[in-house]
């Protein structure tokens, strides 16, 4: 599901999990704990990737149609947290997209502090779905593009291939896909030498605060009517329209 392995001291974190890493609850615990467990060992740095030809194409909403209400509240919980391990990761974090980064995929790569992109496509279609965003989601995309871009992004739900999502800041370079790994270890070791490991990871905190401080205080109103959406748009069909319509169910 995660495979783990280390580069002159940084962490590469792989997405391996199907044909293209759909976000189903298991896997996004794993990146959580995985994510929480690597913010305190003594690697300078992670790269977060993927494996075949997506990052990750987002959620698993064939398990959501399928799963009932306590199914999608137990996994919109997890989901969230699994934003959030990465977003507020201490270290230098870098994605390294090797492919399709979709809706939820999007979120994860935004949370990172620099993104390469290969392959594929980028972008958030969660209102194509029927579905809102988690506030959470919503935060890291402002902060990753800022504002305007990502109300664009969040309200047409399109998806850029790498040259247009550079231009639109969802990612900051283009990579060939047999430089990926090796573009990201570089520009992972160098955030990691930029400053002290506790100097980065204030500067950081600061960075994110007030991300921290809106989701403090919207949160507990915010979460609960954006899960009863979800809850009802797996029970009407919405959902699994959007599923006929588009994908092939594996």
């Amino acid at each position: 599901m995660i495979e783990r392995y280390d580069r002159r001291g940084v962490a590469f974190v792989r997405l391996v999990h199907g044909p293209v890493n759909a976000l189903d609850l298991e896997l996004v615990e794993a990146i959580t704990e995985t994510f929480r467990e690597l913010d305190s060992t003594d690697y300078r740095a992670i790269v977060f990737t993927g494996a075949g030809r997506a990052f990750s194409a987002g959620v698993d909403l064939w398990r959501i149609v399928d799963g009932g209400p306590d199914y999608v509240e137990r996994y919109l919980a997890a989901l969230i947290d699994s934003f959030e391990a990465v977003f507020f990761t201490g270290k230098p974090v870098v994605a390294a997209l090797n492919g399709h980064a979709i809706a939820g995929g999007c979120i994860l790569a935004s949370g990172c502090d620099y993104r390469i992109m290969a392959a594929g496509r980028i972008g958030v279609p969660e209102l194509l779905v029927g579905v809102p965003f988690p506030m959470s989601a919503l935060e890291i995309l402002v902060h990753a593009v800022g504002p305007m871009r990502a109300r664009g992004l969040a309200l047409t739900g399109g998806t850029h291939e790498p040259a247009d999502a550079h231009q639109l800041g969802l990612i900051d370079e283009v990579a060939d896909a047999a430089q990926l790994e090796d573009q990201a270890l570089a520009i992972a070791v160098r955030l990691a030498d930029t400053a002290p490991a506790d100097t980065f990871r204030q500067t950081k905190q600061q960075l994110r605060l007030g991300v921290a401080e809106r989701l403090a205080r919207h949160r507990a109103e915010q979460d609960p009517q954006t899960l009863r959406l979800w809850q009802a748009k797996a029970s009407d069909g919405t959902i699994r329209s959007y599923m006929v319509r588009t994908v092939t169910r594996r």
